[in-house]
């Protein structure tokens, strides 16, 4: 079996943020946040590295990251391109948006070979994260089981806004269930609580809550499961939303768990995530990365 590959999804903007969230520096050596996913990965026993990015942005993320790692990471790069589509389907006509994260991971599909995560961009996930879905990827499994890192929802949250995040639902086997996505979620009193009326009215939820960050671990036939979903996806949702429907990842392994062919074993951790959600996130996270360098949880300079 293949050591496992990490995709990155950085092929969006960071629209709230104002800018490329994805190559913002988090310390006094440049880094980016995913200097220290990738980092982690390598250090966890992943084998190589896929950015998935919008080809225009290539040379960005080439003189930041890429440079930093030449020689040290086999680090690919692959394009997330509108036109990327099934046979017989075309970009609807003043369509701009990407058409999703199970798109992006699609963009990839030529580089797997083996089991392999998706993270995003521009979260923080915490070593732990990464030896979690690492163990998991590197065991035998059978081509239906899959996992999922799990966090704690406390452990997820921004104190500069709300942010959107995946609820779990996990049965007695510790195996996921189904996600749904709340868009609006924020501390209220102290205490974690979603909206979806606009504000005006919440519904709490705890600390505990287990959340999706969207850092899956899968087999290699999921790569698969996201190819041929694609078009039925296409058929059912371009009529309705030609502009803004979107091929979301989480919906593909939801629905293999609904049909009962495959399982998602759920991974808890007690990492705490960092994002830069919004510009006045960036201090925040900034001085967490500075506090683990004083630990000793990483070098001053990552790839020296």
């Amino acid at each position: 079996m293949n050591a496992p590959t990490l995709l990155i999804m950085a092929a969006g903007l960071g629209s709230r943020f104002g800018g490329m969230k994805q190559i913002a520096a988090l310390d006094p050596q440049k880094h980016i946040i995913m200097d220290f996913s990738i980092y982690d990965a390598m250090q966890a026993g992943f084998s190589k590295v896929v950015l998935i990015i919008k080809e225009e942005h290539q040379k960005d993320f080439a003189e930041t990251i890429g440079t930093r790692v030449a020689g040290k990471v086999p680090l690919y790069y692959a394009y997330q391109k509108m036109d990327s589509l099934p046979a017989g389907f075309t970009v609807p006509e003043g369509r701009v948006k990407p058409w999703g994260t199970a798109h992006a991971v699609l963009s990839a599909a030529d580089l797997i070979d083996g089991p392999f995560a998706v993270i995003n961009a521009d979260d923080f996930y915490g070593r732990d994260a990464f030896v979690t879905a690492a163990n998991f990827l590197k065991a035998p499994h059978s081509p239906s089981e899959h996992a999922m890192v799990g966090y704690r929802l406390g452990n997820t949250l921004t104190e500069n806004g709300s942010v959107a995040r995946g609820i779990c639902s996990i049965d007695e086997k510790g195996h996921l269930t189904g996600i749904v996505e709340r868009t609006q979620i924020e501390r209220r009193n102290g205490v974690p609580a979603y909206t979806e009326d606009g504000g005006k009215t919440y519904t709490a939820l705890t600390d505990d809550t287990v959340a999706s960050m969207n850092l899956w671990c899968f087999q290699e036939s999921m790569m698969g499961e996201i190819r041929d979903r694609f078009s039925g996806y296409l058929q059912e949702n371009l009529p309705l939303n030609p502009l803004k429907c979107e091929y979301f990842l989480p919906l593909v392994p939801n629905a293999l768990i609904r049909e009962g062919k495959a399982t998602v074993e759920v991974l808890k951790t007690d990492a705490k995530w960092y994002g830069v959600t919004y510009q006045a996130d960036m201090p925040q996270v900034q001085a967490a990365i500075a506090n683990m360098k004083d630990a000793g949880i990483y070098p001053t300079e990552l790839w020296r």
